[in-house]
């Protein structure tokens, strides 16, 4: 499958980028002008966008989009609003028009009912409304939330919904991995699931 992945180059990304290559599909990064993409392979395909102000070209010959990007958290609430929220519901809305055949989104723990009071309140309100208009786009989806990320490799040993202790870590290699299945999985379609790393 050709793949889109919106935030190839950040820390989840990367590895994303190497699951999906090593399941046989060929991503396309999409990257900003200013993107870092010395850490990307080589020979990876590029497709120049930023997701602020997307073009209605951008999933054109793709089978599948992942959205793992995220404005990060040194950025206010006015980017988190343009990247998180904004910027992923213009991609779904491109997505199901180019007729993908699924679209991965990577969300986080709290978003499916995001505490108004809590720290990350504003975060996970983006990420609660850019799931919910992924729900109601007529897309084949899959929605990944896990819990408290970790820089390592994991794994692969992994639980999922309501057997996930939202106090647990989730690895990023482990996280990767899960999106790259979702995919194509059939186990996924329609499912908007709590993760952890075991």
């Amino acid at each position: 499958m050709n793949i889109l992945v919106a935030g190839a180059t950040g820390k989840t990304g990367l590895r994303l980028i190497n699951e999906l290559k090593n399941n046989g599909h060929h991503p396309i990064a999409l990257v900003r002008a200013s993107s870092d993409t010395a850490y990307l392979p080589s020979d990876l395909a590029l497709r120049h966008g930023d997701l602020t102000d997307l073009q209605d070209d951008v999933c054109e010959g793709c089978d599948a989009v992942i959205f793992a990007a995220g404005s990060g958290g040194s950025t206010g609430p006015e980017m988190t609003d343009k990247v998180d929220r904004d910027g992923a519901n213009r991609l779904v809305d491109i997505a199901a028009k180019a007729g993908v055949e699924r679209f991965v989104m990577l969300s986080s723990v709290g978003a499916e009912n995001p505490d108004p009071e809590g720290e990350l309140a504003h975060y996970l309100k983006a990420k609660h409304d850019a799931d919910e208009h992924l729900k109601a786009s007529g897309l084949s989806y899959a929605i990944v939330r896990p819990v408290s990320l970790t820089e390592e490799d994991g794994t692969r040993n992994m639980r999922f919904g309501d057997a996930v202790d939202v106090k647990g870590k989730a690895a990023r290699g482990d996280v990767a991995a899960v999106l790259a299945n979702a995919v194509d999985d059939s186990e996924w379609a329609g499912k908007a699931w709590l993760m952890e790393s075991v």
